[in-house]
């Protein structure tokens, strides 16, 4: 998730590039660059680090970067880690096609290789060099920007955004977007594109908004727009009515709602990072099969929600691949002198790579000999430089210190660890193997789906503005999202709230319902529907108020829960990526009803690098 723009006008474009730069940061801050054609030319400059010190180099080097058409990016490192040379702009071999790029090629490793046969060299380690010089290959033949980038779309695999410069084709820039988001704005005399809207507000409203697919060519103060076979389209200019800071926040209220709403995409990009051809691939990880096939034990270990990530990830590892795992709490796991089993594997969840205790937990774990997987967000981090092996999540920068798509994405990260472990180790067989890869590829859209219904949720939320204490029960899979949902509560809203798994309810918590206490209890394991059914009523029947979230088909409370949500249906190993977004709905409804800060709640910090 990065930052790109285009700017073509009259105007300095280095100088609105930097301004617009500064609204995206937000979407990646590990490196900054710019790329301004002038006369003939394309200057390049960019550098790792926040923007700052790309506009503290420019402005020592005296002259600056003249110029009126120019393109820029503020990188979230995903192939390669944050560096000077990785940084983007990136350029083909003799500078005619200069690029930046937000997303994932799945296939760059191909495209690589192919281009290496026609004589290519590669400077950098990002996937999206192997991108530029790809539509540089067309461009040598095609000899025209839209019959070049038509190409080279049909070669290209994944989720992207390119914003482009020819070196022939003097004050234009180029667009295309697949899945990922981009704008175009126009002016008087000048065009524009951006990851967000936010970039460009300070100097229009009008803009156009790119459908999947769609390609753009920008011209001083012309749009143009273009279908994959390169005939033109029309598009319908929108005006923005939004302020600047709603602009930031893509019109949602908070960034913790934008977040929940970009789940989908996290989702998506994250399982399209390690599937291939039709098949999960784990090598880059480097997890080979023969290492799979000797794992006796696994260890995940993390803190707050990653380790309820971990908790669900219990659920699914073991009944899927038949390995015994362990959850632990990193601060516990530090200081814990248990046996550790030498052909075991270590988990270490972190949307950070940065939390204290998680990275002293696996530092425990490697001095003891035992291999240790980082399943982080931030590419370079001390989890992720340290660990022996790194799955990236692509959920993009999270703002709001509370959790949303950090957490779904790590899910997706450990679905992907079970479904492939188990079909190494032969205890599934191709069918379901399919099938499970099938129902995550479905996730995404039954996420939005439940999206479509969050009124619904708001409108239950306003009854709780004013309690002071809520249950959260679950068993199973759905214990683990209970913990979620609970933490997402107290953590935004203030209120105290406690999860339960639901058996444990009679053995003293029991005694704290009050009458109209909010008892939110989860069901999507079928075979426990009725266990947990009966835990439910018993809270209703000391004054409970019972809201339920369910698979569709349940029907178990039908008549006696107060409020009830149901999801889609999906396969039940999976269901806490649905399950779970009701619950994040809830506590942000309730905190908002209360009139809290929500993306910054108080006493809490979005990274914990102390112990």
């Amino acid at each position: 998730m990065c930052g790109i723009l285009g700017y073509t006008g009259d105007r300095q474009a280095s100088d609105i590039l930097l301004s617009g730069l500064a609204k995206l940061e937000y979407r990646g801050y590990d490196s900054a660059g710019i790329a301004v054609m002038n006369e003939g030319k394309i200057k390049i400059e960019k550098n790792k680090g926040r923007l700052k010190a790309l506009e503290e180099k420019i402005k020592s080097s005296g002259e600056g970067i003249k110029g009126t058409c120019g393109i820029g990016h503020t990188r979230w490192a995903t192939h390669g880690e944050p560096s000077d040379v990785n940084a983007h702009p990136l350029w083909s071999d003799d500078m005619s096609v200069v690029a930046v790029h937000n997303g994932i090629v799945e296939n760059y490793r191909e495209i690589k290789n192919m281009l290496a046969n026609h004589g290519y060299e590669f400077y950098s380690q990002t996937d999206t060099e192997a991108a530029v010089k790809l539509i540089d290959f067309y461009y040598r033949q095609e000899k025209t920007p839209l019959r070049a980038i038509t190409q080279a779309i049909k070669k290209i695999e994944g989720s992207y955004c390119f914003v482009l410069l020819f070196r022939d084709y003097p004050n234009e820039v180029w667009g295309v977007r697949k899945d990922n988001p981009l704008i175009a704005g126009q002016g008087k005399g000048e065009s524009f594109l951006a990851s967000d809207v936010s970039a460009i507000l300070q100097d229009t409203r009008q803009v156009y908004y790119l459908d999947n697919m769609d390609i753009v060519q920008l011209k001083k103060g012309v749009v143009r727009f273009f279908d994959t076979e390169g005939y033109a389209k029309h598009k319908e200019l929108s005006e923005v009515t939004w302020d600047a800071q709603a602009a930031e926040k893509g019109g949602f209220e908070h960034f913790m709602m934008k977040e929940i709403h970009e789940q989908a995409r996290a989702v998506k990009d994250t399982f399209r990072s390690v599937f291939h051809n039709n098949r999960i691939d784990l090598y880059e990880h480097g997890l080979n099969d023969e290492a799979i096939k000797n794992l006796s034990q696994i260890y995940i270990v993390a803190c707050g929600s990653a380790y309820h990530v971990g908790a669900a990830a219990q659920y699914v590892i073991e009944d899927l691949a038949k390995i015994p795992v362990r959850i632990e709490m990193a601060s516990e796991f530090r200081y814990r002198r248990m046996p550790l089993d030498k052909n075991s594997l270590a988990i270490i969840i972190s949307q950070s790579g940065e939390t204290a205790d998680t990275l002293a937990a696996m530092r425990l774990a490697k001095e003891n000999g035992i291999k240790t997987l980082a399943i982080v967000n931030v590419v370079g981090s001390t989890i992720a430089r340290e660990a022996d092996s790194i799955f990236y999540t692509m959920a993009g920068p999270e703002i709001a210190v509370a959790t949303t798509k950090a957490y779904s994405a790590q899910l997706i990260a450990c679905y992907v660890l079970a479904i492939q472990f188990a079909k190494v180790r032969g205890t599934i067989d191709e069918t379901y193997y399919e099938y499970l890869i099938g129902e995550i590829q479905k996730l995404p859209e039954k996420i939005d789906e439940i999206l479509d219904e969050k009124e619904r949720i708001r409108e239950v939320a306003e009854r709780f503005v004013n309690s002071r204490n809520a249950f959260y029960l679950g068993r199973n899979i759905d214990y683990a999202v209970a913990m979620e949902g609970s933490l997402k509560m107290k953590e935004i809203s203030y209120l105290h709230s406690e999860a339960c798994a639901a058996g444990e309810m009679k053995h003293g918590p029991i005694s704290l319902i009050e009458k109209g206490m909010l008892v939110a209890g989860v069901m999507t394991q079928k075979n426990l529907y009725q266990k947990i059914a009966s835990n439910m009523l018993e809270a209703k029947s000391r004054g409970g108020f019972l809201l339920v979230v369910a698979s569709r088909g349940c029907e178990s409370l039908k008549d006696d829960a107060d409020f009830v949500f149901h999801i889609p249906e999906t396969d039940e190993h999976l269901s806490a990526s649905l399950s779970v977004i009701p619950l994040q709905l809830l506590g942000y409804y309730v905190a908002v009803a209360r009139k809290l800060d929500v993306d910054k709640p108080r006493n809490l910090a979005k990274s914990v690098t102390v112990e």
